[in-house]
């Protein structure tokens, strides 16, 4: 099964977060219940590994820290895949991630190498978009620049089932570990 690591989102943030999502000119926008902080995508898991992937994640002990949002970006250069809200580079998120990925790497699972850029995915492009559609995100961009996305205070951590289909993916959490 399709499975990530991730940080659910307080619903406050999740609104704000579709209030950007509305004058997206281009794009698919994630949504509402998919949006999340992503530590760690982990690709096909065999259930068979799933107790092992479960017991991994229960020994890692992050710390809580307040997340904050700093701005929309986009990943794919100059043939965008992604528009994302970024999220500032905590020093407890990024000790989260890093023991994360290290309790996945103790039970033998393979994760992709990446370098790790905290966001939360706000659209998918199919393709690149073309100049008037690129002209017309630039301005998305810079206007949405202004728009105050609450920050929170992450408490949990979770991991996710992914199902894909006709329509956008189902995610379905599987657990739920505490920060302390």
């Amino acid at each position: 099964m399709r499975c990530f690591v991730a940080i659910p989102l307080p619903e406050t943030v999740r609104d704000a977060l579709a209030v950007l999502q509305e004058g997206l000119p281009v794009g698919r926008a994630t949504p509402y219940d998919n949006l999340h902080l992503t530590l760690a995508f982990l690709g096909e898991v065999p259930e068979t590994e799933l107790l092992a992937v479960h017991e991994a994640l229960s020994a890692v002990r992050g710390a809580r820290f307040t997340a904050t949002f700093e701005g929309m970006d986009l990943f794919g250069g100059r043939q965008p895949k992604i528009l994302f809200a970024a999220v500032r580079r905590d020093e407890a998120l990024m000790a989260l991630h890093v023991s994360v990925r290290t309790g996945l790497a103790g039970v033998g699972l393979v994760l992709p190498r990446e370098r790790y850029r905290p966001h939360v995915t706000l659209a998918r492009f199919n393709r690149a978009p073309g100049r008037d559609e690129a002209a017309r995100l630039g301005r998305y961009l810079e206007a949405s620049a202004l728009a105050p996305v609450p920050g929170f205070d992450a408490e949990s951590f979770a991991l996710f089932r992914s199902d894909l289909g006709n329509g956008p993916a189902l995610h379905t959490e599987l657990a739920v570990y505490p920060l302390r």
